[in-house]
C-alpha cells in the first residue's frame, strides 16, 4: 500500500511540475514576445541606407500592434502579419527620406491578394519619381511576385532558380457529388443567373454563365498585369501574350534574352551590387533598414506641416465576411462597422470617412444595418469607399451610398445578387447513419427550413418571395447610390462578378485607385490641405485578442497550420457554412486564382 501512495504522490507531484514547467515556457515566451515589439523608441538612420521589404508574410489591409497576433500554439511563435497600411505608408516615407537610397525587393515569397499586389505595384512606381533605385531579388519567381518586381530597375534571380509566366487560371471547388455520396441535399434559392456562390453544391462543373463572368474577370486581372509589366519592362503586350502561349521562358537564359530579368545572381552576388550602389566598402557595410524599424522613422515634415494637423480623415477598415454583431479576425461584425462609422460622424475633427472594404459580403441583414450607417454618415460629410481585393455582394451593398467609390484594376466587385441555402440531410440520418426524427407542430409550417425533412412547394415559394424581396432592396440601395435606375442595376447584377476595370465602365466604380487615392479624393472633398489618419474601430487590446487566438484559431492552428491553402481554405468554408444565418449576399470566394 505503501508503494501504491509512493507511486501515486510520484506521479501527481511530477504531473504539477511538467504542468509549471509549461506555464513558465509559456510566459517566457510570451514576455520574450512583448519585449520584442514593444519599444516605440523612435529610430534613426545612417546616411546611404537601403530600405529592404521582405513580404513573408501575409498582407492584410491593416496591421496589428498586437504581439500575441496569429500566436502559433504548436511551434509557441507568433505568425504576424504585414499591414497593406504600413507598406504603403513607408515606401511614401521613403521617398522623402534623404537618408535612404533605395529600396531591396526581397520577393523569394509573397502572400497577397493580386489588388494589394497591384497596389504595392504603384506605390512603388511612385517611389521611383523621387530617382531612387530598386532592386529586386527572388529564388524564384510567381506570376504574382515577378509582377510585383517588374517596377524594379533591375530584376535578378538565383542561377538555380527561375520564374512563371503562362497566364492565369481559376480554379472552382464543386461538393455536388461529394454530398450525394454523403446523403445531403442542398436546397437552394437564390435570385441572379450569375450568382454562383451556390453553385458548388449544385453542379460538378461552372454553369456557362459562371464560365462567361470568370473569363472576363480573370482576363481584365491579366490584362492589367501584362499592360503594367509592358510599361516597366518595354514588352510589348502581344509579346507578352506570345511568351505565355508558346511556354518561351523555359529558363533564365530566355528570361534574360527576352527582356524579363537583367540577369542571375546568387544572393552573395547581390549583396556586392548593392554595396556599389550605396558606396559602402565592404558588403558588411551596407546599412539596410527592415520595415518594422523603418516604421519607427519619424516622417520628414515639410516646412508648411510643423506641429499636428487639427483636422481628420478616417479610415474605417471593412474586411472578411459580412456578419452580425462583433467582428472577429476574420469577420466583419455589423455591430462593430457601425459603431466605428457613427463615431467618425459625430466626430466633429473628423472631415470625411474613407470605408477601406475588403469583403466577398456575407448576411443581408448585417450588410444593410451597415449600408443605413453609411447613408447618415454620407449626409454630415463625404464618404469615400475604397476597395481591396474584394468589394462584392454585400461587400458592394455597404459601398454603393458612397460619394466616391474608388477600387483597384483588379478589385473582384458587382456580384449584386443574393440567395438562401439550407441543406436536408434526412437520407444522411435515416439511411447512412440510422437516425429517425419525429415532431409535433403547433401550425402547419413551424418546421419551415427544418434539415431533416424534405421542402414543400409552398415553403420553397415563400422564402423565394423572402429572396426575391431582398435583391430588390439591394438593387434599389445600389441604384439611389449611383444614380441609375433599377433597371439598369439588375441588367448589370443578377449576382455577375466584375474587376474594378469592368466595373468602371458599367458605373459601379468611380474611379481606379488604391486607398491612397481615396484619402486625396476625401481631403479634396472636404477642403483639406493638412490632416491626420484616424483609424477605426479602435484596435482590441493585445490579451484579449490573444485570448480569442487561443480559444478561437488553436484547432486549425495545429490541423492546417496558419499558412493558407486549399485545406484551410476548405475548412474555413465550412465553418462559414456552418455559421450562415439568413439570406445571404456572398462571393463565391472559394475561387483559386494563379
Amino acid at each position: 500500500m505503501k508503494s501504491f501512495f509512493k507511486i501515486t504522490l510520484a506521479s501527481f507531484v511530477g504531473a504539477i511540475l511538467a504542468g509549471i514547467v509549461v506555464i513558465l515556457i509559456f510566459f517566457t515566451a510570451t514576455v520574450g514576445i512583448i519585449s520584442s515589439t514593444s519599444s516605440e523608441e523612435p529610430v534613426d538612420l545612417d546616411t546611404n541606407t537601403i530600405l529592404k521589404l521582405k513580404l513573408n508574410k501575409k498582407i492584410v489591409d491593416r496591421g496589428s500592434n498586437n504581439p500575441f497576433e496569429g500566436f502559433d500554439f504548436v511551434s509557441m511563435q507568433p505568425q504576424k502579419t504585414l499591414g497593406l497600411n504600413t507598406i504603403l505608408k513607408n515606401i511614401d516615407k521613403a521617398a522623402l527620406d534623404d537618408n535612404i537610397k533605395g529600396i531591396f525587393l526581397d520577393l523569394s515569397s509573397l502572400n497577397a491578394g493580386i489588388a494589394t499586389v497591384e497596389e504595392i505595384h504603384n506605390a512603388l512606381a511612385k517611389f521611383r519619381q523621387s530617382g531612387k533605385f530598386i532592386i529586386a531579388y527572388a529564388d524564384y519567381y510567381t506570376q504574382k511576385t515577378y509582377y510585383l518586381a517588374s517596377i524594379a530597375d533591375e530584376i535578378y534571380v538565383n542561377p538555380a532558380g527561375g520564374m512563371e509566366f503562362v497566364g492565369l487560371s481559376a480554379q472552382l471547388l464543386f461538393f455536388k457529388n461529394a454530398l450525394e455520396k454523403f446523403g445531403i441535399k442542398p436546397v437552394i434559392i437564390r435570385h441572379g443567373k450569375f450568382k454562383s456562390a451556390v453553385e458548388p453544391f449544385m453542379l460538378d462543373k461552372m454553369s456557362e454563365a459562371n464560365r462567361e463572368q470568370t473569363q472576363t474577370y480573370i482576363n481584365s486581372i491579366w490584362n492589367t498585369i501584362i499592360n503594367d509589366i509592358s510599361v516597366s519592362r518595354n514588352i510589348s503586350t502581344e509579346e507578352l501574350n506570345k511568351i505565355a502561349d508558346s511556354l518561351l521562358l523555359k529558363n533564365n537564359d530566355a528570361a534574360k534574352k527576352l527582356g524579363f530579368i537583367d540577369g542571375t545572381l546568387y544572393r552573395d552576388e547581390l549583396m556586392s551590387l548593392l554595396k556599389d550602389k550605396v558606396n559602402a566598402e565592404k558588403v558588411k557595410d551596407i546599412k539596410f533598414v527592415s520595415l518594422k524599424k523603418f516604421n519607427k522613422v519619424p516622417k520628414k515634415k515639410k516646412e508648411d506641416e510643423k506641429g499636428l494637423a487639427k483636422d481628420k480623415i478616417a479610415i474605417i477598415y471593412a474586411s472578411g465576411e459580412i456578419v452580425s454583431g462583433k467582428s472577429t479576425e476574420k469577420t466583419m461584425g455589423s455591430e462593430t462597422v457601425v459603431e466605428a462609422l457613427k463615431k467618425a460622424r459625430e466626430d466633429n475633427k473628423v472631415k470625411a470617412i474613407v470605408l477601406r472594404i475588403n469583403s466577398p459580403g456575407g448576411s443581408a441583414l448585417a450588410s444593410d444595418i451597415i449600408w443605413r450607417e453609411t447613408v447618415l454618415a454620407k449626409e454630415k460629410k463625404p464618404l469615400i469607399v475604397s476597395m481591396g481585393d474584394l468589394a462584392a455582394s454585400g461587400g458592394y451593398y455597404i459601398a454603393c451610398a458612397a460619394d466616391t467609390i474608388v477600387a483597384s484594376s483588379n478589385t473582384l466587385t458587382g456580384s449584386i445578387g443574393v440567395f438562401g441555402l439550407l441543406f436536408n440531410v434526412k437520407k444522411l440520418m435515416n439511411e447512412k447513419i440510422g437516425i429517425t426524427f419525429d415532431k409535433v407542430n403547433t401550425n402547419k409550417y413551424s418546421d419551415i427550413g427544418s434539415s431533416f425533412k424534405d421542402m414543400s412547394e409552398e415553403e420553397r415559394a415563400f422564402i423565394q418571395n423572402g429572396v426575391e424581396d431582398i435583391y430588390g432592396v439591394f438593387i434599389k440601395h445600389v441604384a439611389d447610390g449611383r444614380g441609375m435606375t433599377v433597371a439598369q442595376v439588375d441588367s448589370i447584377g443578377q449576382g455577375r462578378v466584375w474587376s474594378g476595370s469592368n466595373a468602371l465602365e458599367i458605373g459601379l466604380v468611380d474611379v481606379i485607385g488604391g486607398l491612397d487615392k481615396a484619402v486625396e479624393i476625401a481631403a479634396e472633398k472636404a477642403g483639406l490641405q493638412r490632416y491626420r489618419i484616424k483609424p477605426l474601430p479602435a484596435q482590441k487590446e493585445p490579451f484579449e485578442e490573444f485570448l480569442e487566438e487561443l480559444t478561437g484559431e488553436a484547432a486549425k492552428t495545429s490541423i492546417f497550420g496558419k499558412n493558407e491553402n486549399e485545406f484551410s481554405m476548405m475548412y474555413d468554408y465550412y465553418k462559414t457554412l456552418s455559421n450562415m444565418k439568413g439570406v445571404q449576399a456572398r462571393l463565391p470566394f472559394e475561387i483559386i486564382i494563379k
